[in-house]
């Protein structure tokens, strides 16, 4: 399968109307300058202070798996900078935080030494502890061995996709990995969930019933752990061999979501855990393309399975909606500041995004309405934000709803790093996730503004980030049996005024001042 064909997943484009896509002059997006994106060399020496002084809280957590998940996401974000940051690990990184010889450094050590074969954190380490510094609480756990459970595979009928499920258990800790796997795609995987192992019936239970709902009858098979270890090695290493053909930048956001680790950090510390199961007995899998082209049936069957990561999630207790909502801001006191928001739509390959300035004091219904107009959504449909405090949007007792237009978005976001998401229509589900960057002084200028951003956003009701990226590849292809009626259902005269590429920060700030929003 090709790359672009890659891209295609889950549901067409619904026709329910004409959309337009507006056109924009292109202006020059904002860079991060982080290696990955910037392609910058690799420096060994930029990280290691931050990355002891992040280990503080590594020394005072007595669970293990959170110091292997603090090094799984280190270790991933230097895989995605560059070929060269293996030889910095071992040659600039690891002796460099060894010759800070404190308890945190030794953390640091021990966790890149569980999750990474290869290195040499394990003799650095040694030559602490060796030396006197205290070891975090948690080491001696790290040294004893790993049970595996009964190892699962569930498939559809057709053969499009499965999940992979097995926990784990070491020093009387338990968890559990999910891993859907997508048959269309190389078998690649396309998700990994790290669950606590007390919700693996409700896991199991979740499999099955999606796949009833759905219409199928999932089947359920018991691997042996060698077997299980060469399914998900398959999986890994042909979503590895894909990434490789990505921007980095298109994988930043696939580091951490507000849920916890993302893809790169879970396949990390996954690949740690099935180094403790037997060798499989077969050889390592050919990365074969597969041509298959997905039908409308097996595009709904993997959009079910895909389905199946979030509602797990919620069954493993990751939200945390029970915590209570802050106090609002005064009317009395002092003005709220300017909060700068990076808004990115999840799953938009290559990244579709907006920053945004507005105050500190924005109701989340005003902040639905400047969202709605940055990415050029209709408001058509419904919407909800899902923060750490609850749930909000358009009141509504079934769904668990709190009415948004009380709460501010500093009551959900507090401070610089916090991070919620916005759900905008529920069928399509184009899921923004939205991360406070900066707190600003407010300035005599008028919020809020779009201050920068990467492309256009897709239509209304064109199917979702796949569906989108499927539309995409037709229009892009004239001799497409479906180009023309693609053009006719986007009221386009041309292939030509479809301009996917295109933004403008003015345009947007214009349009946010003209609705007078905030």
């Amino acid at each position: 399968m090709s790359p672009e064909s890659r891209r295609r997943k889950r549901a067409k484009p619904s026709r329910s109307g004409q959309q337009v896509v507006r056109r924009a002059r292109p202006v020059e997006a904002d860079q991060c300058d982080c290696p990955a994106c910037s392609d910058a060399d690799f420096d060994p020496q930029n990280p290691i202070g931050d990355l002891v002084a992040g280990a503080a809280d590594l020394i005072k957590t007595d669970d293990p798996i959170e110091a292997e998940l603090f090094a799984a996401t280190f270790l991933s974000a230097g895989d995605l900078a560059g070929e060269g940051f293996t030889e910095a690990l071992n040659e600039g990184i690891l002796p460099a935080i060894a010759e800070i010889a404190t308890s945190e450094a030794l953390a640091v050590l021990l966790a890149i030494d569980a999750v990474r074969e290869g290195t040499v954190a394990a003799t650095a380490a040694q030559r602490l502890m060796d030396e006197g510094v205290a070891a975090p609480s948690w080491a001696g756990e790290l040294r004893q061995p790993v049970r595996v459970g009964p190892c699962r595979r569930f498939a559809d009928p057709a053969g499009s996709a499965s999940v992979l499920v097995c926990a784990f258990e070491r020093a009387g800790r338990s968890h559990g990995f999910l891993v859907h796997v997508d048959h269309l795609d190389c078998d690649a995987a396309a998700d990994i969930v790290l669950f606590p192992a007390h919700a693996l019936n409700e896991v199991v239970t979740t499999i099955v019933q999606n796949g009833h709902g759905a219409g199928l009858t999932i089947a359920e098979e018991l691997l042996d752990p060698a077997e299980f270890r060469w399914q998900v090695e398959r999986a890994l290493d042909a979503r590895a061999d894909h990434d490789q053909e990505c921007d980095p930048s298109e994988l930043d956001d696939e580091l951490d979501d507000e849920n916890g680790p993302g893809y790169h950090p879970l396949a990390v510390l996954l690949r740690a855990r099935i180094r403790t199961l037997p060798e499989p007995t077969r050889p390592p899998a050919q990365h074969d393309a597969d041509d298959r082209q997905p039908t409308l049936e097996l595009l709904a069957m993997m959009n079910q399975i895909a389905g199946q990561a979030q509602q797990i999630q919620t069954l493993a207790g990751r939200r945390t909606a029970g915590r209570k909502l802050p106090a609002k801001r005064r009317k009395s006191g002092p003005a709220a500041p300017i909060y700068q928001l990076k808004v990115g739509l999840r799953g938009a390959k290559p990244p579709i995004w907006r920053r945004l300035e507005l105050p500190a004091d924005t109701s989340l219904a005003d902040l639905h309405n400047i969202i709605q107009v940055a990415f050029g959504w209709d408001d058509s449909h419904l919407h909800v934000f899902e923060t750490a405090y609850g749930d909000f949007g358009v009141a509504d007792r079934e769904l668990g709803y709190r009415a948004e237009a009380p709460v501010t978005l500093e009551q959900v976001a507090p401070g610089v790093g916090d991070r919620f998401r916005y759900t905008y229509d529920f069928g399509d589900n184009w899921e923004h996730e939205i991360v406070v960057e900066k707190v600003l002084p407010r300035q005599p200028i008028t919020y809020p503004r779009c201050t920068g951003g990467r492309r256009a956003a897709p239509p209304d009701d064109c199917g979702g980030v796949w569906g989108y990226a499927e539309l995409v590849e037709v229009l892009n292809d004239p001799a497409h049996p479906e180009h023309g009626d693609r053009l006719e259902w986007l009221g386009l005269a041309s292939a030509a005024d479809f301009q996917p590429a295109r933004f403008d920060a003015t345009e947007i700030t214009r349009a946010l001042t003209e609705g007078s929003h905030g």
